[in-house]
C-alpha cells in the first residue's frame, strides 16, 4: 500500500498529464507540491519524495525559463539540505544544486534571493567541512556575502541567523595557533552583535539558540577569565531558557540545562576562594543533568543519554569522596 507521500508524488504526476496547463505552469505545480512536502515533513520519505518532484520539474522545465530552473535548483538543495543523518552524498548535490542556482539567478534574480542561496551554500558547505570534503573559510566566504543583503536593519532574523552560522564556523576550526583566541573572540562577538538587534519577543527561537551559543563560546574558551567566562555564560543560559521550556521544547531545553550543568560544574562555589572547591555547584549541577538525561531518554536520544550519564556517576563519586559536614544535604543530591 503507498504511503501518503507516495500517492501525492502519484497524483502531482497524474495532474501534470491531465492538466489543461502550459508546461512552466505544470512544472511550477509539481514544484509547489514539493514545497508542501517539504514542509514540516512528517518523515525522511516526504523529504525524499519533495527531491523526486524537484527533480521531475527540472527534467520537465524549459531550458528558457532559466529563472524557473534556477529557483527549482534552490529548493532542491533545501531538501537534500534536510535530509537527517550524516549523508555526504546529499550535501554534496545540494552544493552542487545550490552552484547551478547561484550562476542562473545571479543575472536576473533578486538580491534577497542570491543572498538566501549564499545563505544556504554557506550552512552546506559548513557542513561539508566537518567531513573534510570543503573548507571551512568557503562556508566563512558565503555567510559573509549574505551579509551584504541580509543586513540587521531591514533582516533582523536572517542576519541574527548569518552571524550564529559564522560564529560556529569560527568555532569549529580547529585551535592550533595564536590566531585560534582571535577566532574565539569573533565568535563571541558574532553572538553578541546578532543579539543587539532581536529580542525575545519577536524572535523568540533566534534569541534563545544566540544565547545558547553564546554561554557555550564563553564557556569554552580558552582565557585567563574563566571564571568571569563562566558567570556570564550561565547568564546566557538563563536567558535562553526563558524561551526553551520543558513543556515546549523539550530538545532543546534539554540541551541547555546540559549546558548549563556543565557549566556549573566547573565552577567554584566562592570565586574568592576557589580551592574551597565546588560541592555545591557539583549539586547543582547533577540535578541538572538527571533531568536532560530523563528527556533524552524520554526522546529516544540514547547517544546523548548515555554520556550524561557517564559523567553523572564522575560527579557522584567525586561528591562521595568529599568530607561529610553535611551528610545529609548531600545524600539528598545523590538520590
Amino acid at each position: 500500500m503507498p504511503s501518503r507521500a507516495d500517492s501525492q508524488v502519484l497524483a502531482a504526476l497524474s495532474a501534470i498529464e491531465a492538466e489543461d496547463a502550459s508546461l512552466p505552469e505544470k512544472v511550477e505545480m509539481l514544484m509547489e507540491m514539493a514545497m508542501g512536502l517539504q514542509t514540516r515533513p512528517k518523515s525522511p520519505d516526504q523529504l525524499r519524495q519533495a527531491i523526486l518532484l524537484y527533480e521531475k520539474a527540472l527534467e520537465l522545465c524549459p531550458a528558457e525559463f532559466y529563472l524557473l530552473r534556477g529557483r527549482i535548483h534552490a529548493r532542491l538543495a533545501t531538501a537534500l539540505q534536510a535530509i537527517p543523518g550524516d549523508d555526504l552524498d546529499s550535501l554534496k548535490q545540494a552544493r552542487k544544486n545550490l552552484e547551478a542556482a547561484q550562476l542562473i539567478l545571479k543575472l536576473e534574480g533578486s538580491p534577497e534571493e542570491i543572498a538566501e542561496i549564499e545563505m544556504n551554500l554557506g550552512l552546506t558547505l559548513q557542513n561539508l567541512a566537518a567531513f573534510n570534503a570543503a573548507p571551512i573559510t568557503a562556508a566563512i566566504s558565503a555567510y559573509q556575502r549574505a551579509l551584504r543583503t541580509f543586513n540587521a536593519k531591514s533582516w533582523p532574523k536572517e542576519f541574527a541567523i548569518l552571524q550564529n552560522n559564522l560564529a560556529t564556523a569560527f568555532l569549529s576550526i580547529p585551535f592550533s595557533d595564536e590566531r585560534g583566541k582571535m577566532r574565539e573572540a569573533l565568535a563571541v562577538q558574532a553572538f553578541q552583535e546578532a543579539l543587539k538587534h532581536i529580542d525575545i519577543i519577536d524572535h523568540p527561537a533566534e534569541y534563545a539558540m544566540l544565547q545558547n551559543n553564546l554561554g557555550n563560546a564563553l564557556q569554552y574558551a580558552s582565557s585567563s577569565h574563566a571564571v568571569e567566562n563562566n558567570l556570564r555564560a550561565l547568564e546566557a543560559y538563563d536567558e535562553a531558557l526563558k524561551v526553551r521550556t520543558r513543556a515546549a521544547t523539550p530538545g532543546e531545553y534539554a540541551n541547555t540545562i546540559a549546558n548549563y550543568a556543565n557549566c556549573l560544574s566547573n565552577l567554584p562555589d566562592d570565586r574568592e576562594r576557589p580551592e574551597d572547591g565546588n560541592p555545591g555547584n557539583l549539586m547543582r549541577a547533577l540535578a541538572k543533568y538527571r533531568e536532560a538525561s530523563a528527556i533524552f531518554m524520554e526522546a529516544g536520544e540514547n547517544q546523548k543519554a548515555e554520556a550524561i550519564a557517564g559523567v553523572v556517576a564522575e560527579i557522584e563519586a567525586e561528591l562521595e569522596a568529599l568530607p561529610r559536614p553535611n551528610g545529609d544535604a548531600r545524600q539528598a543530591a545523590l538520590r
